[in-house]
């Protein structure tokens, strides 16, 4: 791949266009608001002029309710010798395609699983898809020059090929990414008119629930709007689950001996099914979950205490596997929790305490 055309210059289109120009790639960019495309090409993606003959890849990164019109719109031009999608539908822009009576064989659609809370080239970074999964589903009409393309707009990207049918993705994407999304927004919602005294009492748990609730509204109508039913049949069933845990947490205010234990049980279910499903979340780099230990520093709201941390955690030789960070309410104070393998432990501790840290038990 020497050339290349990113129509559609928002976070995912600019970060793919970034990942491709460091790699040498000579990248055009195209958008319906040229100021959007002359931003990006600023951040150093490619440039906001034309291609003057044919490309090696058309990138089409516009959302999932137009991006079949778009790509319409750039076959029949003849921009590229392959055209690649990077929405996250896969099914509905694809049937649109073929309604429209074009030659796919020069299409691919796919799918970075990757992104931000903040939308726009201006949140774009070259590296959003390293060691992040990219979806290709290709079919048996697709040419073989095509997906040798798409295979080398990931490789350029670092990121990891996985191969799915376009339903089957659909229906992937609901579970891990579209339910959870308005799941979050949900339990984020509680919070809006909440008093005052009771979201200061907020702490990890409810930051790490609703961080994805910050993302823009209308990118997420334009994505569920292309794949509302697989959602609407998840979202069916974690209501079943919530009534079922509604009417536990009631049992669990009877006086009745014999409810509360009901009450109880379906509690200890509902909580259960959760530990059995999180446990198949994949771990690092998408490898089997690894349990770990955690070392809890405290530490200062001071500039550069966490580079000193993982400064000396260097020094003694212990990798840190993950990191969270929890900030005292109404203090200038926090608790860093490092995650290490079990046997780097004592390790760590004793690192750590040497250097002046203090440590949570």
């Amino acid at each position: 791949m020497r050339t290349a055309l990113v129509i559609g210059t928002g976070l995912i289109g600019t970060s793919a266009a970034l990942a491709l120009a460091r790699r040498g790639v000579v990248v055009h960019l195209e958008d319906h608001d040229p100021e959007q495309a002359r931003t990006a090409a600023a951040l150093g993606a490619g440039t906001d002029e034309a291609p003057q003959s044919p490309v090696d890849v058309a990138v089409v990164a516009a959302p999932p309710a137009h991006v079949a019109a778009v790509l319409a719109d750039a076959m029949r031009r003849g921009v590229a010798r392959g055209y690649l999608d990077v929405a996250s539908v896969k099914g509905g822009p694809r049937r649109e395609l073929e309604a429209l009576g074009l030659d796919l064989s020069a299409y691919l659609g796919t799918h970075p699983m990757s992104g931000r809370e903040k939308s726009g080239p201006l949140a774009a970074t070259a590296d959003l898809f390293e060691g992040r999964p990219w979806v290709l589903t290709p079919t048996r009409d697709t040419d073989t020059e095509v997906l040798n393309l798409a295979l080398e707009l990931v490789s350029h990207c670092r990121a990891v090929p996985v191969v799915m049918d376009a339903d089957a993705h659909d229906r992937a994407v609901a579970l891990v990414s579209h339910m959870p999304h308005l799941v979050s927004s949900m339990v984020a919602a509680r919070l809006q008119n909440a008093e005052e005294a009771a979201v200061r009492l907020c702490g990890q748990g409810i930051r790490d629930v609703t961080r994805i609730a910050a993302s823009d509204p209308r990118m997420w109508i334009d994505i569920l709007s292309a794949n509302p039913g697989p959602v609407a049949d998840l979202l069916g069933d974690v209501a079943d689950d919530l009534d079922e845990t509604v009417r536990a947490l009631r049992a669990l205010q009877s006086s009745d001996e014999g409810k509360r234990r009901e009450g109880a049980g379906g509690i200890e279910d509902v909580l259960r099914r959760g530990n059995a499903g999180q446990v198949r979340v994949p771990g690092k780099h998408g490898s089997a979950p690894r349990a770990y230990e955690v070392v809890a520093v405290l530490i200062d709201d001071q500039p550069g205490q966490l580079a000193r941390i993982f400064d000396d955690a260097g020094r003694a030789g212990v990798n840190i596997e993950d990191v969270r960070i929890e900030h005292a309410t109404g203090q200038q104070a926090g608790l860093v929790q490092l995650m290490v393998e079990p046997k780097a432990v004592d390790v760590l501790g004793a690192a750590l305490r040497e250097r002046g840290w203090a440590l949570r038990q």
